[in-house]
């Protein structure tokens, strides 16, 4: 049988497409079967992604959430002094979804201890008590947040006490403003990133940089320290260095307020637990003579 150069160059074509297309396949499984580097920061490049993201109107109308400028603020303010950089209303968003699952988990629970259900991994009281754990703490999210931030503003007013301090001791230095808070760096442990990131945007824009800094950081001290910082950039005066001596006095000043704050309230929580040997005292020894003397003028009653 003779084949006519048409068809044979028919199938000369898909020999090829054929050959193409396994010799592609191979090398695409190849090239992806190779080790690739981890992601540097991958909870960073999450965090890029949500923030490219918008929440669609409908959802926060279906939840019930109001775009209101002033609440809106209050929230970010916040929550930047707690430490978490996320949008205000997307964490009202996922804040009220996990109060609705916690609803859901404790009426699965309550019903689950209604009809004696028996689950192979947990008891069903423990799942409404779970639920309504996580409604209570998601309720009361605003106290736990200034709880939050007051202990991160401590924390960070004492590195900005002795970042402050150091400052001072350079000021007679002619180093620039630049290289003096590149020294500060390794007496920096809850703000050293911050002031990294602060440090390679200085020569971009200073003054944009130090507004993202007291920013990210977002506690009262932060804002003071920033802007003395800013002050300082524009003109290393000894003027200057003098307000920065009366910062520091203020925050030496709050510093052994907190202090003196922790000793009350150490003393308090001491006072309670050195009580309770009395009242065991009292239900083991003192109390049994009481139930007597009650008996006793009852019987002679």
């Amino acid at each position: 049988m003779v084949i006519e150069s048409q068809q044979l160059y028919w199938l000369q074509a898909v020999a090829n497409s054929a050959l193409f297309a396994a010799l592609f396949t191979s090398l695409f499984f190849l090239f992806h079967s190779w080790p690739r580097r981890r992601r540097r920061w991958p909870l960073l490049a999450l965090r890029r992604f949500i923030g490219r993201r918008t929440i669609p109107p409908f959802v926060l109308k279906l939840f019930g959430i109001t775009g209101s400028t002033a609440g809106a603020e209050g929230k970010e303010r916040l929550l930047l002094q707690s430490g978490f950089r996320i949008d205000p209303l997307l964490y009202e968003l996922i804040r009220r979804i996990a109060m609705l699952a916690g609803v859901l988990l404790s009426a699965f629970g309550y019903l689950g201890m209604k009809h004696s259900w028996r689950l192979p991994w947990i008891e069903p009281v423990y799942i409404a008590a779970a639920g309504m754990i996580a409604i209570v703490m998601l309720g009361f999210d605003r106290t736990l947040l200034e709880s939050l931030g007051k202990y991160r503003s401590h924390k960070m007013m004492k590195e900005i006490y002795t970042l402050s301090n150091q400052l001072l001791y350079y000021s007679g230095s002619k180093m620039g403003l630049h290289a003096k808070l590149s020294r500060c760096i390794p007496f920096c442990t809850a703000i050293r990133s911050d002031l990294q990131l602060l440090l390679n945007e200085w020569y971009e824009d200073a003054e944009q940089a130090i507004k993202r800094f007291k920013r990210r950081l977002g506690t009262d001290e932060a804002y003071s320290f920033a802007e003395t910082i800013n002050s300082l950039r524009m003109n290393e005066n000894d003027s200057y260095y003098s307000l920065l001596r009366e910062r520091i006095q203020d925050y030496k000043e709050k510093l052994d307020m907190a202090k003196d704050s922790r000793k009350e309230t150490t003393s308090y929580v001491l006072f309670v637990i050195a009580g309770i040997p009395i009242l065991n005292t009292f239900r083991i020894f003192v109390y049994p003579w009481v139930q007597e003397g009650q008996k006793l003028f009852e019987a002679l009653n």
